[in-house]
């Protein structure tokens, strides 16, 4: 257990070990330990921080991914397929625990006058934030970095929404300081390479993503999501994305799983079916960009809930995660925010402010934007764009045309899984799936049972899974 991962263990020591405890405090009191790092270098943070930046990233994304539909398992009747409560300890503990040391460094940076750190730690900590509370809606935050309780107290969604938006505004504002005394080391930034730029227009990005996930309240600005926009990515190339790991990508690592017949990552019928033609009667490029065709020359998707239906489920004859794909290969960065997206949420904000010229350049830079970063050929880019289902004009652009686009843009990001609740699931073709739990689409994740064991004097009631989260509301 690292010292600077204290504050939150807290909460997930057994109920064994704290049984022997006669003072939490002493115990915990682990910077008497000679053997422990109890002030880790800024530098060495940074790498710790960044790196699970993206590998949290996509911990959740193997999650909702199943609740969007770019995944679907082989066997029937998942119960991540079909919306039974499912046991997410081990995603929450992982976000926590990137959240603990997010704490820590931004605390040692106050302290040595590094600005640049402080910026940086903010505007992780905001991301995690919003992974844990658009999953479960309330959390703890405000009480769970502390170092006083084993138990800490729940926010509310709308609490750790407003927390995570004021760490965005005042990591935007340290980034922005010039007179930091240590400045950020570029080969242990994992994401931006030391680039304050960089952060800050993520950080941009992060905010119009957070002002745009509140379309069904009061609250929304399209006006302010476009400022946001504005301040933000200019092109793929600043990409917020991670691309070191002690072995390989995780999403390569279940591609290899698959061919070991360790079955997971299977790419569902919904998604497939977009893009091979079937749903909207246009072949996308981007799906050789995604996945290998089948042994019988064809992409087909699995079903969710439904399962593999062919012959064996070890023959290759549906569609899954693939080696060959820019986005996971054993190399490829994980994508936790990207230029393709923002132009989408600039599309929606400018269509929701009734300026469909800015909206429909916007969508069409976006999926362009994705294209290249795919990389499709020109070629079939352009005769994409062109398609008169795609390129239907300004006056004819609609939201669901965005939607639809930004659908494929946000592939196996746990954005998507925000846009589909936003959009009421109102993708073409999108059905429940088969043997589902519910009687209509998911919105929400159940608290995790190591949470409930551990801190269940504060775990809210459960709501059913079904049950809309407060952004979620009309």
């Amino acid at each position: 257990m690292k010292p600077y991962t204290k504050r939150y263990t807290l909460l997930i020591l057994t109920a064994f070990v704290m049984s022997l405890l006669s003072s939490c405090k002493d115990y915990f009191d682990l910077n008497s330990n000679p053997n422990l790092i109890s002030n880790p270098p800024l530098a060495s943070s940074l790498s710790t921080t960044t790196q699970k930046t993206g590998l949290n990233s996509q911990r959740v994304a193997n999650i909702t991914s199943y609740f969007v539909q770019y995944l679907a398992s082989p066997g029937t009747a998942s119960p991540t397929d079909t919306y039974q409560s499912t046991d997410y300890t081990g995603t929450w503990d992982y976000v926590y625990f990137g959240m603990a040391d997010l704490y820590d460094m931004k605390k040692n940076a106050q302290e040595q006058g590094a600005s640049e750190y402080v910026g940086v730690a903010d505007v992780m900590l905001a991301y995690h934030l919003t992974l844990i509370a658009d999953m479960f809606g309330d959390a703890p935050f405000s009480d769970a970095f502390t170092g006083t309780t084993l138990t800490p107290k729940y926010d509310t969604g709308q609490t750790l929404y407003s927390t995570a938006l004021t760490l965005l505004n005042e990591g935007i504002t340290e980034l922005a300081k010039t007179d930091s005394k240590l400045k950020l080391s570029a080969p242990n930034d994992l994401i931006h390479k030391g680039s304050t730029a960089a952060w800050t227009k993520t950080a941009y990005m992060l905010k119009a993503r957070m002002l745009t996930k509140v379309s069904k309240q009061g609250t929304y600005k399209a006006a302010d999501v476009l400022d946001a926009v504005s301040k933000s990515y200019a092109s793929n190339a600043d990409d917020a994305q991670m691309a070191t790991f002690q072995l390989r990508n995780p999403w390569a690592q279940i591609a290899r799983d698959n061919a070991n017949l360790l079955l997971d990552g299977w790419l569902s019928a919904q998604l497939i079916n977009q893009l091979n033609g079937t749903t909207y009667g246009v072949f996308d490029p981007r799906i050789e960009k995604i996945t290998d065709k089948t042994v019988n020359n064809d992409y087909k998707g699995t079903v969710n809930g439904q399962g593999n239906v062919g012959a064996a489920n070890t023959i290759k004859d549906e569609n899954y995660i693939s080696l060959n794909s820019p986005l996971t290969g054993d190399a490829s960065p994980l994508l936790i925010a990207t230029y393709a997206e923002l132009k989408f949420i600039e599309a929606e904000a400018a269509f929701r402010a009734g300026d469909k010229t800015r909206a429909y350049t916007a969508y069409l830079a976006g999926i362009q934007a994705n294209m290249d970063k795919y990389g499709v050929a020109a070629a079939a880019r352009d005769a994409y764009l062109a398609n008169p289902v795609v390129a239907v004009g300004a006056t004819a652009l609609t939201i669901d045309l965005i939607f639809k686009e930004k659908y494929v843009a946000t592939y196996l990001n746990p954005e998507a899984w925000n846009d589909a609740r936003r959009y009421d699931y109102q993708y073409k073709g999108f059905k429940l799936p088969a043997n589902a739990a519910l009687p209509t689409f998911i919105r929400r994740a159940a608290y995790p049972s190591g949470e409930i064991s551990k801190n269940g004097i504060n775990v809210p009631t459960e709501a059913t899974l079904s049950e809309p989260l407060w952004w979620d509301k009309k």
